[in-house]
Protein backbone atom coordinates (compact mmCIF):
# COMPACT_ATOMS: atom_id res chain seq x y z
CA UNK A 1 0.00 0.00 0.00
CA UNK A 2 1.60 3.11 -0.98
CA UNK A 3 1.08 6.51 0.89
CA UNK A 4 0.02 9.80 -0.94
CA UNK A 5 2.48 12.48 -0.02
CA UNK A 6 1.90 14.05 3.75
CA UNK A 7 -0.25 17.48 2.68
CA UNK A 8 2.00 18.49 5.96
CA UNK A 9 4.72 17.76 8.05
CA UNK A 10 4.97 18.10 11.65
CA UNK A 11 9.40 18.28 12.48
CA UNK A 12 9.80 16.74 16.07
CA UNK A 13 13.14 18.05 17.62
CA UNK A 14 15.22 15.50 20.06
CA UNK A 15 13.98 18.38 22.76
CA UNK A 16 10.42 18.13 22.25
CA UNK A 17 10.59 14.01 21.40
CA UNK A 18 12.40 14.08 24.66
CA UNK A 19 9.33 16.20 26.35
CA UNK A 20 6.67 14.18 24.71
CA UNK A 21 8.55 11.36 25.88
CA UNK A 22 8.45 11.96 29.91
CA UNK A 23 4.69 13.19 29.27
CA UNK A 24 4.29 9.51 28.42
CA UNK A 25 5.64 8.15 31.25
CA UNK A 26 4.21 10.23 33.55
CA UNK A 27 0.52 9.10 32.44
CA UNK A 28 1.76 5.35 32.79
CA UNK A 29 3.64 6.44 36.15
CA UNK A 30 0.57 5.24 38.27
CA UNK A 31 -0.48 2.16 36.32
CA UNK A 32 0.28 -1.07 37.68
CA UNK A 33 4.11 -1.92 37.64
CA UNK A 34 5.11 -3.22 34.52
CA UNK A 35 7.44 -6.66 33.79
CA UNK A 36 9.05 -4.25 31.38
CA UNK A 37 8.93 -2.60 27.89
CA UNK A 38 8.54 -4.00 24.58
CA UNK A 39 10.32 -1.38 22.42
CA UNK A 40 9.57 -1.38 18.94
CA UNK A 41 12.21 -0.60 16.55
CA UNK A 42 13.32 1.34 15.31
CA UNK A 43 11.24 4.51 16.11
CA UNK A 44 10.18 2.82 19.33
CA UNK A 45 14.10 2.48 20.92
CA UNK A 46 14.14 6.19 21.55
CA UNK A 47 11.14 6.56 23.44
CA UNK A 48 11.17 3.35 25.37
CA UNK A 49 14.69 4.75 26.48
CA UNK A 50 13.09 7.56 28.23
CA UNK A 51 10.45 5.72 29.53
CA UNK A 52 12.32 2.88 30.69
CA UNK A 53 14.60 5.37 32.31
CA UNK A 54 11.55 7.25 34.32
CA UNK A 55 10.11 4.37 35.16
CA UNK A 56 12.76 2.25 36.60
CA UNK A 57 12.65 0.08 34.13
CA UNK A 58 15.46 -2.14 32.95
CA UNK A 59 14.35 -5.36 31.29
CA UNK A 60 13.82 -4.21 27.74
CA UNK A 61 12.78 -6.46 24.64
CA UNK A 62 11.97 -5.37 21.33
CA UNK A 63 9.74 -6.29 18.45
CA UNK A 64 11.54 -6.00 15.13
CA UNK A 65 9.02 -4.75 12.39
CA UNK A 66 9.27 -3.34 8.94
CA UNK A 67 6.97 -1.86 7.47
CA UNK A 68 8.07 1.43 5.54
CA UNK A 69 10.07 2.07 2.57
CA UNK A 70 10.81 6.24 3.14
CA UNK A 71 7.30 6.99 3.29
CA UNK A 72 5.50 4.85 1.49
CA UNK A 73 4.31 2.30 3.31
CA UNK A 74 4.53 -1.66 2.16
CA UNK A 75 3.78 -5.16 3.78
CA UNK A 76 4.24 -4.96 7.08
CA UNK A 77 7.16 -7.99 7.93
CA UNK A 78 7.57 -8.85 11.50
CA UNK A 79 11.47 -9.29 11.42
CA UNK A 80 12.23 -10.63 15.47
CA UNK A 81 8.67 -10.87 17.41
CA UNK A 82 9.36 -10.23 21.09
CA UNK A 83 9.98 -13.65 22.77
CA UNK A 84 10.43 -12.95 26.57
CA UNK A 85 6.91 -11.13 26.71
CA UNK A 86 4.69 -14.35 26.57
CA UNK A 87 0.98 -13.01 25.80
CA UNK A 88 2.22 -9.32 26.86
CA UNK A 89 0.98 -9.48 30.64
CA UNK A 90 2.60 -7.27 32.48
CA UNK A 91 4.59 -5.88 29.76
CA UNK A 92 4.52 -2.36 28.41
CA UNK A 93 4.42 -1.70 24.56
CA UNK A 94 6.09 1.52 23.59
CA UNK A 95 6.29 2.98 19.93
CA UNK A 96 6.86 6.31 18.47
CA UNK A 97 3.90 6.72 16.18
CA UNK A 98 0.68 4.72 15.63
CA UNK A 99 -0.73 5.40 11.85
CA UNK A 100 -2.50 3.46 10.18
CA UNK A 101 -2.31 0.97 13.14
CA UNK A 102 -1.18 -1.84 10.95
CA UNK A 103 1.55 -2.47 13.17
CA UNK A 104 -0.19 -2.16 15.81
CA UNK A 105 -2.40 -4.85 14.94
CA UNK A 106 0.63 -7.18 14.55
CA UNK A 107 1.81 -6.39 18.22
CA UNK A 108 -1.92 -6.83 19.59
CA UNK A 109 -1.88 -10.64 18.15
CA UNK A 110 1.34 -11.60 19.33
CA UNK A 111 0.82 -9.08 22.97
CA UNK A 112 -2.83 -8.88 23.58
CA UNK A 113 -2.23 -8.35 27.53
CA UNK A 114 0.09 -5.36 26.83
CA UNK A 115 -0.35 -2.11 27.34
CA UNK A 116 0.61 -0.23 24.39
CA UNK A 117 1.76 3.61 24.53
CA UNK A 118 2.39 5.88 21.70
CA UNK A 119 4.00 9.65 22.04
CA UNK A 120 2.22 10.42 18.69
CA UNK A 121 -1.42 9.18 17.21
CA UNK A 122 -3.15 9.51 13.87
CA UNK A 123 -6.97 8.94 13.75
CA UNK A 124 -6.74 5.65 12.19
CA UNK A 125 -4.45 3.85 14.45
CA UNK A 126 -5.79 5.50 17.86
CA UNK A 127 -8.04 3.01 19.21
CA UNK A 128 -5.43 0.74 19.19
CA UNK A 129 -3.05 1.87 21.61
CA UNK A 130 -3.88 2.58 25.17
CA UNK A 131 -1.89 5.55 26.11
CA UNK A 132 -0.62 8.07 23.90
CA UNK A 133 0.49 11.86 24.23
CA UNK A 134 0.29 13.96 21.02
CA UNK A 135 -2.35 13.53 17.98
CA UNK A 136 -1.99 14.60 14.59
CA UNK A 137 -4.32 14.38 11.45
CA UNK A 138 -3.78 11.42 9.16
CA UNK A 139 -2.61 13.61 6.40
CA UNK A 140 0.43 14.75 8.23
CA UNK A 141 4.01 13.58 8.26
CA UNK A 142 5.68 13.15 11.43
CA UNK A 143 9.36 13.92 10.66
CA UNK A 144 11.50 12.57 13.66
CA UNK A 145 14.96 13.67 14.35
CA UNK A 146 16.68 10.92 13.04
CA UNK A 147 14.96 11.72 9.64
CA UNK A 148 16.16 15.03 9.59
CA UNK A 149 19.82 17.12 9.53
CA UNK A 150 20.63 20.97 10.07
CA UNK A 151 21.48 22.37 6.58
CA UNK A 152 22.90 25.81 5.94
CA UNK A 153 20.70 28.62 4.54
CA UNK A 154 21.24 31.71 2.91
CA UNK A 155 21.08 34.51 5.04
CA UNK A 156 18.37 37.03 4.75
CA UNK A 157 20.61 39.80 3.20
CA UNK A 158 22.04 37.64 0.95
CA UNK A 159 18.50 36.76 -0.55
CA UNK A 160 17.78 40.24 -1.90
CA UNK A 161 18.50 40.67 -5.07
CA UNK A 162 20.95 43.61 -6.05
CA UNK A 163 20.17 46.84 -5.55
CA UNK A 164 20.38 48.86 -9.17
Amino acid sequence: MDRLPPEKSFPVSWEELHRTSKALAWRLLDMKPFKGIVAVTRGGLVPAAIVARELDLRLIETACIASYDGQAQGRLSMIKPPSEADDGDGWLIVDDLVDTGETAKALRQHLPKAHFATAYAKPAGRPLVDTFVTEVSQDTWIFFPWDMEPQPIQPFAGQRPPLA
